[in-house]
């Protein structure tokens, strides 16, 4: 079983080191403390079956859907229209 650092992990799967660590609190990855200098530091255990595990609950950059700002500026006009009409109506009633 190899080790890697958090950062070395963050990076190599492409995730935040905040992530990272979400994902050892939980226990979604194997960890090892071991101290280094004074200071404890948390190694992830690589394994492949636990490595394809975690490679299936990580969603790729490219399944993301693009953000445009042109339709999403697009949609909340049309929000807009739609509730100005219901406040004319509203204030018809009155």
């Amino acid at each position: 079983m190899k080790k890697m650092t958090i950062k070395a992990y963050a990076v190599k799967h492409k995730l935040s080191i905040f992530n990272v660590v979400k994902m050892t609190k939980s226990g979604q990855v194997p960890t090892e403390i071991v101290e280094e200098e004074g200071r404890d530091v948390v190694y992830i255990l690589i394994d492949d079956a636990i490595e394809k595990k975690v490679d299936k609950m990580i969603v790729p950059q490219e399944q993301k859907a693009p953000y445009s700002l042109r339709k999403e500026n697009e949609r909340l006009k049309k929000e807009i229209e739609k509730l100005r009409s219901e406040i004319m109506a509203l204030k018809k009633r009155l």
